[in-house]
């Protein structure tokens, strides 16, 4: 009996059936994975679920970041929620910080470092993002995980799906059904209390009093997990997200990545009783474990594609198989394709790309930390009057007028006590002796004059420094530098 490599792929799996052929040919073995192609919606993919490494990271990994968008929300600080993008009010506060929309600017580095963060991954290290912590991946984990605890492993679900309808699959699938509707009902809640005070959406939820916004987001929100993590799962990744296209043009050669070693598997065959081997055969036992854990049914023997969404969930199932023949790990591993043919492999910093993101990267930094540090509770702006730029009063002084613009950061009103630092001699500030109250979360405009003796004017122009505190809180205060004018000397 020897080996049959007319076909490409075989495989050791349950559920086996065999074609018998004419006498004298040999007999072939196929199942479901016997000859792959990409799902593209025809089927459901029941991915098997194998311990190892990159499954243990994959699980923390996802709880890690998105652990905080179900709780965070539920964190108070001085009797308010913490995290708050209050819509309504125009505010985002983060504890003790409020930023309005006059700072908009920084949540604009903000997501462009977010954006070339993913670059600079996917440069060095493909998808990651995808395999590890995208939400589509996180949700759709968590949903065939329990899938699995009622259902079944993988050729359960698969036959409970061919199965006609009885009373304990309308019980299995109407329970798997339910969870996935918690799920997505709590995933809508937990979106929305991040715009409005958690405690109060509750509620008002409970009791049906959510305003109309409030509901069509809820709705929208629970059939789009519903539907996007329950029924398209990989599909999702194939044809509608717009990275899996353009992730493609961010790898080359020198990019990391899950990657089968040619060279060291093939030609692949079954191991024999007793080591026997009849032909050349390389360390892949054709057991396909790499594409029944993968999440998109890709088989990475075939080079990279797609559907792979770098995961490393391949490369447990081949490193544990790999055990159990006897043979070196790292058939499948995290690796270059310059690597693989034998090129020297760069390091991070000597990707010309890639450093251009991290540059990027830390400019949008330093720009947002220079925007926090600078935030303040007070902002002021101090136009002068173009029309005239002086008036000469009856007294033989010189008057400028200014429109002072203050926007208080804070959540309460306060009065504002107005000086002005440099200037002229002996100048005058006029409009602010009743020290004007500048109005929570908004801007404040209001007007002053400031007048100085003629002799006193020996510029042209003169520098002069305002300066606004809260009355009760001097602690609380603003500048701003502008010019006086006077008759050219």
């Amino acid at each position: 009996m020897r080996l049959d490599y007319s076909l490409p792929f075989r495989s050791a799996s349950v559920n086996q059936e065999v074609e018998k052929k004419e006498p004298g040919e040999v007999t072939t073995i196929y199942n479901e994975f016997e000859v792959w192609t990409v799902n593209t919606g025809g089927k459901t993919i029941h991915a098997k679920r194998m311990p190892g490494f990159f499954r243990t990271f994959k699980d923390r990994a996802q709880l890690a970041l998105w652990l905080p968008f179900f709780f965070f929300p539920y964190v108070r600080w001085n009797d308010k929620q913490a995290i708050l993008f209050d819509i309504d009010n125009r505010q985002f506060h983060f504890f003790s910080l409020t930023v309005l929309p006059q700072d908009i600017w920084m949540l604009s580095l903000i997501l462009l470092v977010a954006a070339m963060t993913l670059f600079a991954v996917t440069s060095v290290a493909s998808r990651v993002w995808c395999g590890y912590f995208c939400f589509q991946t996180a949700w759709t984990d968590w949903f065939t995980w329990l899938e699995e605890k009622i259902e079944g492993n993988p050729t359960a679900r698969r036959k409970l799906d061919e199965a006609p309808w009885s009373a304990d699959k309308l019980k299995k699938k109407g329970l798997k059904h339910l969870a996935w509707a918690a799920i997505a009902v709590f995933t809508g809640i937990s979106f929305s209390v991040w715009f409005v005070d958690a405690f109060d959406y509750w509620s008002k939820l409970i009791h049906f009093q959510l305003p109309m916004v409030g509901w069509v987001v809820l709705i929208m929100f629970f059939f789009g997990t519903y539907i996007l993590a329950g029924f398209l799962r990989e599909q999702t990744c194939f044809w509608l997200c717009p990275y899996a296209r353009i992730q493609a043009v961010m790898n080359d050669s020198q990019t990391i990545l899950p990657t089968y070693d040619y060279t060291r598997g093939e030609p692949r065959g079954k191991i024999r009783r007793g080591g026997e081997v009849v032909a050349p055969q390389g360390d892949c036992i054709d057991c396909f474990q790499c594409v029944q854990v993968c999440p998109t049914g890709v088989d990475i023997r075939n080079g990279q594609q797609l559907g792979c969404i770098t995961c490393g969930l391949c490369i447990d199932a081949c490193d544990s198989i790999m055990d159990k023949v006897g043979k070196p790990r790292g058939l499948i591993r995290y690796a270059s394709l310059d690597e693989l043919s034998g090129k020297p492999a760069k390091k991070m910093y000597q990707h010309p790309r890639t450093l251009v993101y991290i540059g990027i990267i830390v400019i949008a930094l330093a720009g947002i930390v220079w925007g926090l540090t600078h935030l303040g509770s007070l902002t002021l702006k101090v136009m002068h009057e173009r029309q005239p730029l002086y008036v000469s009063m009856s007294d033989g002084s010189i008057q400028n007028k200014y429109e002072f613009k203050l926007l208080n950061k804070t959540d309460k009103d306060f009065q504002v006590k107005v000086t002005a630092l440099g200037g002229i001699k002996d100048q005058v500030i006029i409009g602010a002796e009743s020290n004007p109250v500048i109005h929570h979360g908004r801007g404040t405009a209001f007007t002053i004059f400031v007048k100085a003796p003629k002799a006193n004017i020996n510029e042209d122009t003169t520098p002069i420094h305002f300066h606004v505190e809260g009355l009760e809180d001097p602690s609380i205060f603003a500048e701003y530098t502008d010019r006086f004018y006077g008759p050219k000397k």
